[in-house]
């Protein structure tokens, strides 16, 4: 039976690679029951009425077997439901972590179906670009079956999958594993579905499905996953090889997730996500490039045009003046860096991916 062993909590842990060095655990406890989670959207795809995503407590069985037969093994705690009941067929109920675009991960959830006449589902979506646009691993108790598929431009693929015993009102444990283009599919600890080829998002957010009027409950969920690098810190290291006596240097951009002005990445690495100043957000704005002095130290912030001559982020340098030095002199030493620079980010899909 799920949840008696800690045998299968162990066999997961072995299963996650070692690379993934980075984990976000979602505690739906900080978070006022009755509402959507903080930092979580929601949309529906399809048709129909837009889903209820809510926090609400529930019994839910402890992971670690009790001790004692006195011990509780259930205990009620926060999880996230999907509480709305419109039967609508193609209706497809998803909320989505809003925060971070994930790469190579395993994404760890426990799941169980509660009610639902026309279907009783649930599941995770992953690699999600946008509302029409994302993967999807979803369990149906009625169809006693776990299966694949994707959205694409709004339109849902043909799903692929096995029959499996999925019992309402039980919980599971569902793990998608994503590697590139590869995804494994593991249900309480044990494979459930060939890995999986798909080239179509490479990186995305994650987040729940449920479909028509299926009710469902997700908790304890965890993302362990490799820290995506965003070209703007691929290209400050280039930038360093080629001039390593820069004192700093400070690139500015914008990602999908915070869309201010800020450092994407620095020389000194402390600086990463501060806020733009009037100067770079002047700089990027008015498409011209500003000479300064400050602290013994020339400051020349220049705008990265993209190839339609558009600016589309900053970058500062900080160099050290020498005798005779002039503005002149000082913009020659840094506009060849600039135009590389450029020539490199035109044949990306932006700083901030």
């Amino acid at each position: 039976m799920p949840w008696r062993s800690l045998l299968s909590c162990v066999l997961v842990l072995q299963w996650i690679p070692v690379s993934l060095g980075a984990e976000r655990l979602f505690d739906f406890s900080t978070n006022q029951p009755g509402k959507l989670p903080a930092g979580f959207k929601s949309f529906v795809a399809g048709e129909g009425k837009p889903g209820d995503w809510q926090v609400v407590l529930t019994r839910v069985p402890s992971l670690i077997e009790p001790v004692t037969d006195k011990a509780a093994s259930h205990a009620q705690i926060p999880v996230l439901s999907q509480l709305s009941r419109d039967p609508t067929d193609e209706r497809y109920p998803v909320t989505y972590w809003d925060a971070d675009r994930f790469g190579d991960f395993t994404f760890t959830t426990r799941f169980r179906m509660t009610g639902g006449a026309v279907e009783q589902i649930a599941g995770v979506v992953f690699r999600l670009v946008d509302e029409k646009n994302f993967c999807v691993v979803r369990a149906s108790a009625l169809g006693g079956n776990l299966r694949f598929y994707k959205f694409v431009d709004g339109q849902r693929t043909a799903p692929v999958g096995n029959d499996l015993p999925i019992v309402k009102g039980q919980w599971y444990e569902l793990t998608v594993q994503a590697e590139g283009n590869k995804f494994d599919v593991l249900l309480d600890g044990k494979s459930v579905i060939p890995t999986l080829t798909d080239n179509s998002f490479p990186v995305g957010k994650v987040g729940f499905i449920t479909k028509s009027d299926a009710v469902s409950e997700f908790a304890d969920v965890r993302v362990r996953f490799k820290p995506l690098v965003i070209f703007a810190e691929t290209l400050l290291d280039q930038v360093l090889e080629r001039q390593p006596r820069l004192l700093d240097l400070r690139i500015y951009g914008t990602t999908p997730s915070r869309r201010d002005l800020h450092v994407l990445a620095a020389k000194n690495a402390s600086e990463k996500g501060m806020p733009a100043t009037e100067v770079e957000s002047g700089v990027l704005s008015g498409n011209e490039t500003y000479y300064g002095k400050e602290d013994k130290r020339i400051l020349i912030t220049a705008p990265l045009r993209d190839r339609n001559g558009d600016a589309v982020g900053v970058v500062k340098f900080f160099l050290k003046p020498f005798a005779g030095q002039t503005e002149a002199n000082a913009l020659a030493r840094v506009l060849p860096t600039v135009r590389w620079m450029e020539s490199q980010l035109a044949a990306s899909e932006g700083l901030g991916q």
